[in-house]
């Protein structure tokens, strides 16, 4: 079963943030805790981990401003 890859909530006030940048491609194999993408919000940038390990599939864009609770990817 695939694990959903969720736009975190990172602050009390935040809403939605900015994907910035994916760490790992498209199809490749990623592993639990491993930073995965970078998202900027409030004026700052950090990266967020994998949630679990096996084969990544990226459905976000970079660039994009997602809600928080957003599907971004699925790691299967």
């Amino acid at each position: 079963m695939a694990t959903e890859i969720l736009l975190p909530k990172l602050g009390f006030s935040m809403n939605e943030g900015v994907l910035a940048e994916w760490l790992a491609e498209d199809g490749s194999e990623v592993t639990a805790g491993q930073p995965l993408y970078a998202l900027e919000s409030d004026k700052s940038t950090n990266e967020v981990e994998a949630p679990a390990s096996g084969k990544l599939k990226i459905i976000a864009a970079v660039g994009e401003t997602y809600q928080v609770g957003a599907v971004l990817g699925e790691i299967e």
